[in-house]
């Protein structure tokens, strides 16, 4: 029997489970900082909500199978298309709709460093609104976010999908590459899939790397500038930006950061067409899809998290048997003060084993109540970080406590 999960899905064992938690915990606080509220869809979808809308080749990515009574099922690829049927399944939602959506996306593809089949995405998306405050509104809010977790050279690169207008959809895909491949991959791939010599196909790369921005790049950037946005520090314009997902239809944006050389920590744009495949109406949309595997790891690299190995403050011991009634009443004191206690539940193991447990779990403080602590009212409090200890009162305790 195989006893670890299937190759591209990960187990995650308290210590980064805390660390995940901690980072959705931020997350939500700035999206509802910004009029962002919460959506939840199911992880499965029927396969033709999912089909057609990525392009030919996220197509061949989505897990697709029959249920039991042979109906076509796909795991969510993403949170946009469920999104987008949600509009039109619940038409009378208050438009402009603004959600953000944490949860797991699935994708059929090769793991590798940094990409697994099972992975969360973090969404924001503003629906019913074609005015570029939109945008200005997804972009500062991701921005935002960023210099939350910590990030201090995190950009935002725009572009507009109306400069590809006249291109071919392979030459779109092609340069949808080039900061990971680089321009000679890039001129290669438009050679062979137009089918013409390499001088021709980067004359197209330098056609594209000359276009200049669009009357809407210009307007978006002047409405940045009014979040007090700094073109060249915050945002800025690069041509060969594509964004390879098929329902893009306007301004599209991603965020890299220079000390972060793995990808971009997310990307989003406009979405006009999409809804559209499941409704008569033609409902405006953009969003932004923070990748929160590179954005945990990022934070992990530059050391933007606490360390943290559980959620336990204080092991609360028991001295001996005869001490345990007290143990119990002063962690159950603790608790019923927002304090994270653990009560050690073994008597009759001694106190060095004890502190020990405490010490591998990461636990930072251990209380110690005895004989001698009894008589004064006091207990003992321990700093397994420090190895420093003192008496205290119960009040002091929950002062000391509060302020992890």
């Amino acid at each position: 029997m195989l006893i670890q999960p299937p190759k591209g899905f990960r187990d995650f064992l308290p210590k980064e489970a805390i660390q995940r938690n901690f980072l959705i915990e931020k997350l939500k606080t700035l999206f509802e900082k910004f009029g962002f509220d919460p959506l939840e869809t199911p992880t499965l979808e029927y396969a033709e909500v999912l089909l057609g809308k990525y392009g030919e080749e996220a197509d061949k990515l989505i897990y697709i199978f029959e249920d039991r009574g042979g109906r076509k099922l796909g795991l969510r690829y993403d949170q946009t298309v469920p999104l987008a049927r949600i509009i039109a399944q619940y038409q009378n939602l208050p438009k402009p709709f603004k959600r953000y959506q944490i949860q797991p996306v699935f994708r059929a593809e090769n793991p590798q460093k940094g990409r697994f089949r099972e992975f969360i995405q973090a969404d924001i998306d503003i629906v019913g609104e074609e005015s570029l405050l939109a945008e200005a509104e997804i972009i500062t809010c991701a921005l935002t976010t960023f210099h939350y977790l910590g990030f201090k050279k995190t950009k935002i690169i725009i572009n507009d999908r109306k400069n590809f207008l006249n291109f071919d959809k392979k030459i779109i895909i092609a340069i949808d590459k080039i900061e990971k491949v680089g321009e000679e991959k890039v001129i290669e791939e438009i050679a062979n899939k137009q089918k013409v010599k390499e001088k021709k196909a980067k004359e197209i790369l330098n056609k594209i790397k000359s276009k200049k921005p669009t009357e809407d790049l210009l307007k978006l950037f002047s409405l940045l500038k009014a979040y007090g946005l700094k073109e060249g520090e915050d945002f800025r314009y690069q041509p060969t930006l594509a964004r390879g997902l098929d329902y893009y239809t306007g301004i599209i944006f991603e965020a890299v950061d220079e000390n972060y050389k793995a990808g971009s920590l997310g990307g989003g744009g406009r979405y006009d067409n999409l809804i559209g495949t499941f409704s008569p109406q033609t409902i405006p949309a953009c969003g932004f899809a923070f990748g929160f595997d590179r954005v945990l790891e990022a934070t992990k690299q530059l050391n933007l998290l606490l360390p943290k190995q559980t959620t336990t403050q204080v092991l609360v011991t028991v001295f001996s048997p005869n001490f345990l009634q007290k143990s119990i009443e002063i962690a159950t004191f603790l608790r019923k003060n927002n304090i994270n206690a653990e009560l050690y539940l073994n008597p009759e193991k001694k106190l060095d084993k004890q502190l020990k447990y405490a010490d591998k779990r990461g636990i930072p403080f251990v209380l110690i109540l005895g004989e001698e602590e009894t008589k004064k009212n006091v207990v003992k409090l321990k700093d397994l970080r420090t190895g420093s200890q003192k008496e205290v009162s119960l009040e002091e305790t929950l002062k000391i406590l509060s302020n992890l």
